[in-house]
């Protein structure tokens, strides 16, 4: 009788041994589900899935900012009928900070500029229907060097930004200490997704080491090219770098040439008209980055076109390329949802030319009947097209068309 309840109790400890190994090999086993989940989907985040619009600071303000400008470009975004058209981000870049972090070692907002706090911004234009985006810096200090950057505090300053109610952060990449881009901005990626809020990631790595090989699993969009001037070669330059990489934009990750410079007065009505044709059929970032407060009718009327913007936001998300090159002459095209091509007949050279656009270069059928829609006249073509389309264009402009098969 000792035996058998000695045989009983050896059974049962083994039995509860068994059931305690079985539980820890589960509860590890979904621990590293859930890792790996986290590893596969760090960017999970739902935003992007049409490339953000909005407005940055840098490009006319640089250093120069304050509370008051952002209120009132909140405010004019609004005025203006832009937020309608989807520019809804309000991008505050570098120069916002104190030097120094407090004694907890938190990120401060400069209290001679932004004296409310960066918490009382982001309630205003959330009470605008827009969204706050902020920027900071894969290094040491940002760029300007006025303030500290996120290295080796990211998530402290991710969880920062989440308390402050931000909706984007713009991340740059000096004062880095040599380190490359592929390890530091992972980590800012984890932090932003332990933060407690959906903030959309831009990564301002410059293209150094090619991000857009690798960006998609750590931001929703990455530059490919150095910072934009307001000049006809910097614009068509950047144009150029970024449309190397077309295969490799889609919904929730984006190329980006950097942001508009449309209004700031350095180009013609007619560069203007390419930089923004150029940026919406490259599916790139429409950031506008003018005075806003006091933008004029001929810049408010090219950054409205609805029809362009809908080529930028169109649900298929396929980055357009530059097909043919015929010296200065080239033809940009790209599919759309609904079985379209968006085109554009771009003249780089100093002298009026005609174009042509093949179809068999489009991604048209030959033979195919095409309707085209003029996106800058905003008017459909009187004439079907067979075969090729062909448009006479003036130095440093470009005619843009939807074209539509109906046969």
């Amino acid at each position: 009788m000792e035996r058998r309840i000695g045989f009983e109790m050896v059974v049962a400890l083994v039995t509860l041994l068994y059931f305690v190994l079985a539980c820890v090999t589960a509860s590890s086993s979904g621990l590293n589900n859930h890792e790996e989940q986290l590893r596969r989907n760090l960017l999970a985040n739902g935003l992007g899935r049409t490339p953000p619009m909005g407005w940055n600071s840098w490009n006319h303000f640089y250093c120069r900012i304050n509370e008051t400008i952002i209120r009132e470009t909140a405010d004019a975004l609004v005025s203006t009928g832009l937020s309608k058209l989807g520019y809804t981000y309000v991008n505050i870049d570098d120069c916002w900070g104190e030097i120094n972090r407090d004694d907890k070692g938190n990120l401060m907002a400069r209290k001679s500029t932004f004296p409310s706090g960066i918490k009382a911004l982001a309630d205003y234009v959330h009470s605008k229907g827009l969204k706050l985006g902020i920027y900071s810096d894969a290094g040491y200090f940002t760029c300007s060097k006025t303030m500290p950057g996120s290295l080796g505090h990211e998530f402290q300053d991710a969880k920062t930004f989440a308390s402050w109610g931000i909706d984007y952060l713009k991340y740059d990449n000096c004062n880095n200490g040599g380190i490359k881009p592929t390890e530091r901005y992972p980590i800012m990626t984890r932090a932003l997704m332990k933060a407690g809020r959906p903030i959309y990631f831009s990564l301002c790595e410059w293209g150094d080491m090619h991000p857009a090989l690798w960006g998609a699993k750590v931001g929703n969009s990455w530059r490919t090219t150095d910072d934009i001037g307001d000049t006809w070669e910097s614009m068509v330059s950047r144009a150029d770098q970024n449309e190397v990489y077309a295969d490799l934009a889609r919904p929730g990750g984006w190329n980006d040439p950097d942001m508009l410079e449309v209004g700031n007065g350095g180009m013609t009505k007619d560069e203007y008209i390419v930089h923004f044709s150029l940026w919406a059929i490259s599916k790139a970032p429409l950031l506008l980055g003018c005075n806003l407060r006091n933008v004029t009718k001929e810049n408010l009327e090219i950054v409205s076109n609805k029809e362009v913007i809908a080529v930028n936001q169109d649900s298929l998300g396929v980055q357009a390329k530059k097909v043919r090159m015929e010296g200065s002459l080239e033809i940009w095209a790209g599919p759309l949802s609904g079985f379209r091509v968006a085109v554009v007949l771009l003249n780089r050279g100093p002298l009026r030319a005609a174009i042509t656009a093949n179809w068999d270069d489009i991604g048209i059928p030959p033979k195919s009947v095409v309707e085209a829609r003029d996106l800058w006249e905003h008017k459909t073509l009187e004439r079907v097209f067979v075969d090729k389309l062909t448009a006479t264009v003036d130095p440093h402009s470009c005619k843009m068309y939807v074209l539509k098969p109906k046969a």
